[in-house]
């Protein structure tokens, strides 16, 4: 008689593969091996966040795009480089701030040899937050920056909308003071240069708000 095997239960999210008592270096290496939802199989490795320990300033973005995916760092595309700008616009030295995604793994649709990137499902972002949790934790920042809806969905919860909410002083779900903004990618895709500059120097503004602190 053959002995059938007992399958190994299904994550419900990243909580098992998330180091409890990790350093950011920890929760760096153990997340190439997240298990916690199905993006984990198409690309080429997790992606944490990047910057130091103890950082005042937390950007949180929306996922890994494809040069993220392939050099194992956050915002190192286009996005990034822009976002890059807008920091030193703002006066902010990026070595000096944190910044992550609410997503750690790429999701995208193959076409021909590009890799265009696909907005994570609710439930891809919610298995994910443990990690974006582990990093909250540790860093405890003194102000997180969402950079988009899926970001301000993970910080603060689906109640926010990124336009309503831009300019305001938000809590998370650690009670930590929130700014949202719009992610930088939504620049790059801007077609007229007149909004594509207003929103450029709201992104700016956002930042030095957040810079300041809450009044």
């Amino acid at each position: 008689m053959a002995v059938k095997r007992a399958l190994r239960p299904t994550p419900k999210d990243a909580t098992p593969f998330v180091p409890p008592d990790g350093t950011l270096e920890s929760l760096r290496r153990a997340v190439n091996d997240c298990r916690g939802c199905p993006l984990y199989a198409n690309a080429t490795q997790g992606v944490l966040g990047e910057g130091p320990a103890r950082a005042a300033l937390m950007l949180v973005g929306e996922q890994p795009g494809d040069q993220e995916d392939l050099q194992g760092r956050p915002f190192v595309g286009p996005a990034g480089q822009l976002l890059d700008r807008a920091l030193a616009d703002a006066g902010i030295d990026r070595s000096r701030v944190y910044v992550t995604n609410a997503v750690k793994h790429f999701k995208f649709e193959q076409r021909g040899k590009r890799r265009i990137h696909k907005k994570p499902s609710v439930g891809e972002t919610n298995a994910c937050h443990p990690w974006l949790d582990a990093e909250i934790d540790k860093v405890h920042p003194r102000v997180i920056v969402c950079l988009g809806a899926t970001a301000l969905l993970s910080v603060v919860g689906p109640q926010a909308r990124v336009l309503e909410s831009r300019g305001q002083w938000l809590r998370s779900t650690h009670d930590d003071p929130v700014i949202v903004t719009r992610h930088p990618s939504a620049l790059l895709r801007m077609l007229d240069h007149d909004e594509r500059e207003q929103a450029y120097q709201e992104l700016v503004d956002d930042l030095k708000r957040a810079a300041r602190g809450p009044a």
